[in-house]
């Protein structure tokens, strides 16, 4: 059963005019109506706007994300606008939230999540196989790290090959025969309709997903009362509780959107399972660990699990990793 927040009843409407901060893509602009049109269901009388502007991360097509070596490529920009009082909140991809946030800011709320995993999407020459049976040197097409350690990993015998653009571009160069294949998040594509181009949902045990993937995350002014208020009404509990332990995991390690690492969290009744991953980017140190817990503690969990993985060599990885990105 769906969890949200109740607004409160005697919330009053703002005086002002709400204005919510978009990315320009397809995508991030299909997820912020999403959210003005929740708002406006349950406050029928809001005046909700939305402006859009473009961010690091959107501007810069020709470079490897982990080579850019900035957290925040596709949030800053946003981040201004709401401490310059342009936007009164902006609605993320909650994997591309830093789990640091500037001072004055704060993540007001996390919406109902999608479907976390990733997704393989092939060429149509490869209809009938799987993942598991592509053939040797298959082109694989990933801008993340996380999904290129563990497949190579799992899959070395592929060669795997960065993809960037929108997610119209990149189906278009896998269908151009460039790629054999693209890993992508199976929420993107069912948000913008896309369905029908998911050939496969990668199971946990080949790839972990992104912190955060598959949910939206909502950054608001820290001392915006009204705000803070208005957006517990779209929120979800059990979308917040399991993000909440991701993050702080991912927080404890120090590791940005770009670095290996993997989450898959499963909550039942009051009781959260985290499972994490830390690979080196060639695929051949996988470090992996499960802890279980209380829902309430929950960030607790996610600090626990990233100390047991740094105990068990993680933070060599990732000491190797963020040296390599640097020299590059």
């Amino acid at each position: 059963m769906t969890q949200l927040r109740s607004a409160s009843s005697t919330l009053a409407r703002p005086s002002r005019t709400i204005r919510i901060g978009s990315r320009k893509s397809q995508l991030a602009l299909i997820q912020t109506y999403w959210v003005q049109e929740q708002l406006q269901k349950r406050f029928p009388d809001l005046t909700v706007e939305v402006h859009t502007m473009s961010t690091q991360g959107d501007k810069i097509l020709d470079v490897a994300l982990a080579k850019i070596g900035d957290k925040g490529l596709f949030t800053k920009e946003l981040e201004w606008a709401i401490l310059n009082r342009e936007i009164d909140f902006a609605v993320h991809s909650l994997k591309d939230l830093p789990t640091r946030l500037p001072d004055g800011l704060t993540l007001a709320a996390v919406t109902e999540r999608e479907n976390p995993a990733d997704a393989l999407v092939v060429h149509e020459k490869h209809r009938d196989r799987q993942i598991e049976t592509l053939p040797e040197g298959a082109i694989i097409g990933t801008s993340s790290l996380r999904r290129l350690a563990q497949l190579r990993h799992r899959f070395p015998h592929f060669t795997f090959k960065d993809v960037r653009g929108n997610l119209n571009t990149r189906l278009a160069k896998l269908d151009s025969g460039e790629y054999d294949a693209l890993i992508l998040a199976a929420a993107g594509l069912q948000r913008l309709g896309m369905s029908d181009r998911i050939h496969q949902v990668l199971p946990t045990d080949l790839s972990l997903y992104a912190v955060g993937q598959g949910a939206l995350g909502i950054e608001c002014r820290a001392d915006d009362v009204e705000i803070l208020s208005l957006l517990q009404a779209i929120e979800h509990i059990p979308s917040r509780d399991r993000t909440l332990a991701e993050r702080a995991f991912l927080r404890e390690l120090e590791g940005g959107c770009q670095v290996p690492i993997g989450v898959h969290t499963q909550l039942q009744n009051d009781r959260l399972t985290l499972t994490g991953l830390v690979a080196s980017v060639d695929g051949k140190q996988v470090i992996k660990d499960t802890v279980m817990g209380s829902v309430s503690d929950s960030e607790e969990l996610g600090q626990r699990l990233a100390q047991r993985l740094r105990q068990q060599g993680a933070q060599a990885i990732l000491d190797d990793i963020f040296t390599t990105i640097h020299r590059g």
